[in-house]
């Protein structure tokens, strides 16, 4: 996994953003201050957020996504051929609508050399004072699935009749932007995504495609996309996934264990480690786990990151010796079960619920697997 896996705690990445930040981003959207001056009050949020990672004693620092509307949208906008559109009707989660952005195609998909997140991570290292950083973006099916959402697909079709080509640009660019990234000494790449937390839930895909439940044709594909953007990396270049079933002001979008996937995504995706969302009874048993190689690590998200309530460590220590029996204690490790912030609104508890969250997953991990980690 990442180069500081042996501390046996992580996190997933976004954190909520400060009030400043906030009203910077509002005052941005209404016009009343420049991009120049956003960008000011975004590097200032995230020396700030960077300063509180160390304190806390995080072994691995992000930016909190702090320069992101989206954990996703705004990477895929980065992209040559994409653009930023505004659908009918966001991503529907139990209880809650999303806003209603979306990203179409304008044209083929390349690499583009400017894309945003190569300033993102360039500014990250420079304050991050050799303090390793995991640089998070959204996985390519991820991408795919976007672009085939509702009124999307006919974009694709003008530009992509032939599907095929559609896959091997996905790939391409991606793993083009990879590849600069590590040019610029990155080093810890994790890929988001949520395409395979859909899958697990049969009500959801029943309704999505008028009572059929056979995704192991769509399994594949996303495996594919996925592998053949990471294939041939650099070998000092640590990549990693993470899966959960939707994060949105405190609410999810599906439910289910990872069993109908697990064959297809933990034994065949190749990644070094799999970040999995275990915090509640809708992501199902330790069971799945059968299915990961011996050679590969699991990050434990067994601590929410949708309410300020603090989790039993007692509990979080019996959970993690259950999934032992399917994956060595020694490749195992704790994270929250996803970002604090998956959007800009984020979730529903404060700064002070959120570093007492990472506090716990700090300590729990210490007596778990030892104070010297």
């Amino acid at each position: 996994m990442c180069q500081n896996s042996v501390h046996h705690y992580e996190i997933v990445g976004s954190f909520l953003r400060p009030e400043s930040l906030k009203k910077a981003r509002e005052e941005y959207a209404a016009g009343t201050i420049s991009e120049d001056e956003l960008k000011v009050v975004e590097d200032q949020a995230i020396r700030e957020l960077v300063a509180k990672q160390k304190e806390i004693g995080l072994n691995v620092i992000s930016d909190g996504e702090f320069r992101r509307s989206y954990w996703h949208l705004d990477f895929f906008w980065g992209f040559n051929g994409v653009e930023h559109n505004v659908m009918d009707q966001g991503y529907l989660f139990h209880g809650e609508e999303t806003r209603a952005d979306s990203a179409r195609l304008t044209g083929k998909i390349s690499f583009n050399p400017h894309h945003p997140v190569f300033e993102e991570y360039k500014f990250l290292t420079e304050i991050a004072d050799r303090t390793p950083v995991r640089q998070s973006i959204p996985a390519p099916a991820q991408l795919l699935a976007e672009l085939i959402r509702s009124d999307n697909e006919e974009k694709v079709d003008a530009f992509y009749p032939d599907r095929e080509l559609l896959y091997q640009d996905i790939a391409k660019a991606y793993r083009e932007t990879i590849l600069a990234l590590h040019a610029l000494g990155c080093r810890d790449i994790k890929l988001d995504d949520c395409t395979w937390g859909m899958l697990v839930d049969k009500n959801f895909w029943t309704t999505m495609t008028n009572g059929e439940y056979d995704t192991q044709a769509l399994q594949d594909l996303y495996l594919r996309l996925n592998n053949d953007a990471i294939v041939d990396l650099p070998e000092d270049l640590h990549v990693t996934t993470h899966v959960c079933r939707g994060n949105y002001h405190s609410t999810w979008a599906t439910s289910g264990g990872y069993e109908p996937v697990a064959n297809t995504l933990l034994g065949n995706q190749n990644v070094e480690a799999f970040f999995l969302e275990f915090d509640d009874e809708r992501s199902g048993d330790f069971e799945p786990l059968r299915f990961v190689p011996k050679e590969k690590q699991v990050v434990l998200g067994l601590v929410t990151s949708k309410d300020g309530k603090l989790e039993e460590k007692e509990s979080l220590i019996k959970r993690i010796k259950e999934a032992s029996k399917y994956v060595p204690l020694e490749r195992l490790s704790l994270s929250p079960q996803c970002g604090f912030a998956s959007t800009e609104e984020g979730n529903i508890l404060t700064e002070e619920d959120q570093w007492k969250k990472l506090s716990l997953v700090i300590d729990v991990a210490n007596e778990v697997w030892g104070s010297t980690n």
